[in-house]
Parts: structure tokens; sequence; C-alpha cells
């Protein structure tokens, strides 16, 4: 069974992978790929507010002190401040904890590298190959070459220095009233207290996890209350996080959703303006609207597309030497800032935009005029195959030429979760919803 998906491990908890005893040989694999001969051979850890949290923190650092590395434990910290924190300490990896946007039920293992980003393909091998083989309990040094767990207890506060650390000096969001929802996650801290130091008027929703209410019916999969919420309390500005703050999307003052594709325009254009945008190149997905393609052809950038994740977006970023790319979803890849999605750092850059040019989030995403676009989620046995389903071949067929050029279908399986995933988009609404129940109907007969 495979262990690595294409964001980490992740599963329910107390079902393979993420059972204390296959974390524990995660841990203790990790620790056999990534321990170096010398140096100080450390392993950050970090994670979100999920109840299970505390099991695998527990599991993992068994594992890799037992392999004679070190741990230190920074407690719930978004995912991108895993990544920065591992960075700025100069470690050897940091994990996190995390299922982004998963249920409390559900949790998970990142792996990131010295440099912040994910752990490339071939340590992922190595590290499964590992966890299966019983030749690496022989390996576990003995006496004072066990590693020993230390924790930070201002990783937070270092995190959200940074953050600050990336608008210009003396800038404020003075004036500004903001709605942060925070998923009950990783940033119930984070975002508000940035937000906050920088002179905004911030209210704050779903910021006391328990535990068990992460991404309950809040954050950047449920934007009705923080539209709601947006309009009641007469704000600019409405931000959500995910579970693990790598993603922002946005409600403008009009209580209307800003998603990512329109983030990207929006810096795009700015950092063009003042000749920061390296090779004059946004990179995104293939769920990026067409109205952002259009808007960045009218201003002399380039639109590249990967496949739906962030690791892609940033392999390819990386490849071409861009420094801004992203996903319709809200994660956004500020490279000058950091080395993956993050939500903060989008938070207080979008509002920093508005401060600067003194212009409502509405008139600024509005210069992205997007396309409509349906997204439509099939719970499935299995997401393998799909593309091989003679009845589910044709109904995507026949919807491509109904569109007749005139918009795009896309039907891919979820990197996360057993649903497949039928994206269409066009001019005409109506026809789009009509030819995604008919492909997402054949999926249901053929594959649930």
């Amino acid at each position: 069974m495979a262990l690595f998906g294409t964001d980490g491990i992740r599963g329910r908890v107390n079902s393979h992978p993420m059972t204390p005893e296959t974390v524990l040989r995660v841990g203790m694999a990790a620790a056999s790929v990534l321990k170096k001969k010398h140096g100080r051979n450390m392993v950050l850890i970090g994670k979100d507010t999920r109840l299970s949290g505390y099991m695998i923190e527990s599991a993992l650092t068994s594992g890799i002190c037992s392999m004679g590395m070190n741990v230190t434990l920074v407690g719930p910290v978004p995912t991108p401040g895993v990544a920065f924190l591992t960075r700025a300490l100069r470690l050897d990896a940091g994990i996190v904890i995390s299922a982004s946007h998963n249920p409390f039920e559900d949790n998970g293992i990142k792996i990131f590298s010295s440099d912040g980003f994910k752990l490339p393909d071939d340590f992922e091998t190595k590290i499964s190959k590992l966890v299966e083989d019983d030749a690496i309990l022989k390996k576990r040094p003995h006496g004072a070459d066990i590693g020993k767990a230390f924790r930070l207890e201002d990783a937070t506060g270092r995190y959200i220095e940074y953050i600050k650390s990336t608008i210009p000096k003396g800038m404020t969001l003075e004036g500004l009233k903001v709605v942060v929802d925070c998923a009950n996650g990783a940033a119930y801290k984070v975002t508000p207290w940035v937000l906050r130091e920088l002179g905004a008027d911030v209210v704050t929703l779903n910021d006391e996890p328990d535990g068990t209410n992460i991404n309950d019916n809040c954050g950047a999969l449920h934007m009705d209350a923080l539209c709601k919420a947006v309009k009641k309390h007469g704000a600019d500005v409405g931000v959500a996080h995910d579970g693990d703050a790598d993603r922002a999307l946005f409600v403008d003052e009009k209580g209307r959703v800003v998603d990512g594709d329109q983030v990207l325009g929006m810096w795009a254009v700015e950092m063009k303006q003042a000749g920061k945008l390296r090779e004059d190149t946004v990179v995104s997905t293939v769920m990026s609207n067409l109205g952002l393609e259009k808007y960045l052809e009218r201003n002399g950038i380039k639109l590249t597309r990967t496949a739906v994740g962030d690791r892609f977006v940033t392999e390819r970023m990386l490849r071409d030497g861009c420094n801004l790319g992203g996903e319709q979803s809200g994660h956004i890849v500020f490279f000058d800032y950091n080395t993956t999605g993050d939500g903060p750092i989008t938070a207080l850059h979008v509002l920093y935009l508005m401060q600067k040019t003194g212009r409502s989030l509405s008139s600024l995403a509005g210069e992205v005029e997007q396309f409509p676009q349906v997204l439509i989620n099939v719970p499935v046995k299995k997401r393998s195959g799909y593309n091989t389903i003679p009845a589910i071949k044709k109904a995507i067929t026949e919807a491509e030429k109904k569109l007749d050029g005139a918009g795009r279908v896309l039907v891919r399986p979820s990197g996360t979760e057993k649903k497949i995933r039928v994206m269409l988009e066009g001019e005409d609404l109506k026809l789009i919803k009509k030819l995604g129940n008919a492909i997402a109907d054949v999926i249901k007969e053929t594959m649930a």
C-alpha cells in the first residue's frame, strides 16, 4: 500500500497508515534517511489543533529519537510556519502533523527538507521502504547515542515577527476592519495577532480550537459565515484559513468571495509594475480560471499550468525561476518570503495592497473577470481507473463537443480523498451545470 500521497501521508486516525505503530516506524525511517554523520541532527515538529496531534507527535518523536536524531517541538503552528522555522533555525528537516482541510478524525504527516521544500520523491520512496523493513530495528543506537526532545516556546512569536517583516517598515493597517475565520486551526493566534499588531481592527471567528472542531463548518471550505460576518460588522475584508493555514481565501466589503486566482492576478500585476515578477510568469494549476489567464495576457504576463497541488506548483516555480504561483483554492506561494503556500503572509499582503493603493478589495479583485465555473466532487470506492471506463470517457467527450471550444472540461481524482472531481468552465453557467451533473451521474453509476 502506498504510504505517501500528493501531500504527504494522510488518513483516518487509528487506521493504516495513521496508527501509532506505523507513525513510530515513519519517525524511525525518516530519521534513518535524514540523519547525517556530523552536525546537529535536529528535526522540528509542528502540528495543527487536532485531538490526535498529541498521539501522532509522541509516536513520531519516539521513532526519531530512537534512531539518534533530536527533535524540537513547537506545538500548534501553521504549515508555512514550520517551513520558515526549519530554514531559520537551520535544522535538518521539518515535520507538520496535519490533515489540512480534512475533518478532525483524519490526520497526516508532511515532511520538509532543510531548505523548507516538500521532501523529494526519492526520499519519500526510501522512507516508505524502510517503514516495511524490519531490518531498521537492528540499526537503532544505544546508550548516549539516542536522541533528545526539546520544546521551543517562542516559535509562534518568531513566525509572527517574520510575517510582519515582509511588508515595508512604517506601513500599518490602521483604518482597516478585518474579520478572520481561523477554522479553529493552526492560525488561531497567528493571523489575528499579526493584523492587530499592525493596527487593524480585527474580529475573529472560530478561534477557540478544542481538538474536534477544526474545519467544522468553518474556514476556507465553508465561506458563508464569513460572508455574513463581513456584512454584519461593516468590515473592509474577510480572511479565511484552512486547518493548517497554508491557504487563505477572502471576502470583499460587499460580502463576495475572492479566490486564489483573483489574488494571483492582483499581485502579479503589482509585482510586474514594480519589476519584481520574475520571468513575467505566474505558475498555477489546471484548475485556474480562464479569466485569470486572459487578465494576465492583457498585462503581458504568462500563465503556466501544472497538475493540482501546491507541490507541483512549487516544483515548476523552481524549475522556471518564477517567484509567484498558487492555486484557486487559496494556496499562494510568494517565493520571496516562503517556500510553500502561506495563508498568514497572503492575508497580510492582500491587506497591504489595499492599504498601499487605497482601493477596496472588490475594486482590486474585480479586474480579474472570471468565467463561470462548476466543481462537483463525486465520492467513489477508489480513485484510480476512472479514465479507462468507456461511459465516463463518452460523457466527457460529449460535454466537450457541446461546449464547442467555449469552455473547459477537467475530470481528475482528488489527491487526498476518495473522490473524483468534475470541473467545467464556460460562458453559459446553466449549460456547464447540466453537463457537469451528467458526467457526475455517470461516475456515480460506474464507480460509487
